[in-house]
């Protein structure tokens, strides 16, 4: 698989590994960055990440035969009409974002050659300057093709996403979305919630009380707070959802307290080490 030129909008953690890796396997012979801050040129440049780096979306994306939305989901609908007056024709575009329906919606309605993508990969950490080369190696990608979809289209999108080392899952937008607010939204969602409320103690953070368990507990709290506003307003019926089922397991973990009930506390820790445990045997990659 070879393109002439990959297009990143945006160039962060993300954009920046897919630069790396498409650099480093040959699937491009140009890889350009769209980005919004003058400084963020040298930036990509100087990580490797792209070739070249350009503020102008018209120049970013002139001659691509491939374009990738790296952007807040928020941005991607907006982003998709200001570059279709300057895309080639044959270019095929899809994106990485964490939601799939509301992009999906948004941005094949105005881009026919357009099929989301989410590689299931990251950190809490943002920005082009820990982009890795290596992060996509193993991960899971969705890709979440509609009825609407080129079939050639999604096939080297796929291609694509396997060329870098991803794992190709292919389903709907809207399973994605309700898969996703469990294993992926809930999570961090429930560690800025921890840290929220251990941290808003005066004495909690400087007692020498918070060691490891909370450190790792709250890692995902770190993640950038624009994006993941953007993640929760897109995905925010499913991840109500998530949260109630969530609510009725703190219920029975509230009532086994108030009722000082050891077995059902036993029983509560029991079968989350079980399922905990059962979910880990024979995975090599954690």
């Amino acid at each position: 698989m070879q393109f002439q030129k990959l297009t990143l909008i945006g160039v962060g953690l993300l954009g920046g590994s897919i630069g790396l890796a498409a650099k480093q396997r040959g699937v491009a012979d140009r890889v350009c960055g769209l980005v919004r801050r003058e400084e963020s040129i040298a930036e990509c440049l100087t990580a490797g990440a792209v070739d070249e780096a350009t503020l102008d979306v018209a120049e970013a994306v002139a001659d691509a035969d491939l374009v990738i939305l790296c952007t807040p989901v928020g941005r991607m609908g907006e982003l998709a009409a200001a570059m279709k007056p300057h895309l080639a024709a044959d270019a095929i575009v899809t994106d990485v974002g964490s939601v799939k329906a509301s992009v999906v919606a948004a941005v094949e309605s105005v881009l026919s050659r357009f099929v989301g993508s989410h590689p299931l990969c990251g950190s809490e950490k943002s920005g082009v300057a820990f982009a890795r080369e290596d992060l996509l190696e193993g991960a899971v990608c969705a890709v979440t093709p509609t009825e609407a979809s080129d079939v050639a289209t999604v096939e080297t999108i796929s291609k694509f996403w396997t060329t870098l080392g991803s794992r190709v899952v292919k389903l709907a937008a809207a399973d994605h979305d309700s898969i996703v607010a469990r294993t992926s939204h809930l999570p961090h969602v429930l560690a800025s919630a921890l840290a929220n409320t251990v941290l808003a103690q005066p004495r909690a953070g400087e007692s020498g009380f918070l060691g490891t368990g909370f450190r790792d507990t709250t890692r995902l709290a770190s993640g950038e707070a624009g994006m993941w506003r953007d993640i929760t307003l897109e995905n925010a019926e499913a991840i109500a959802a998530a949260l109630e089922d969530l609510q009725s397991e703190i219920g029975r973990l509230k009532t086994a307290l108030s009722k000082k009930d050891a077995s059902a506390l036993e029983n509560f820790f029991t079968e989350s080490q079980a399922a905990r445990d059962g979910w880990l045997a024979g995975r090599e990659d954690l």
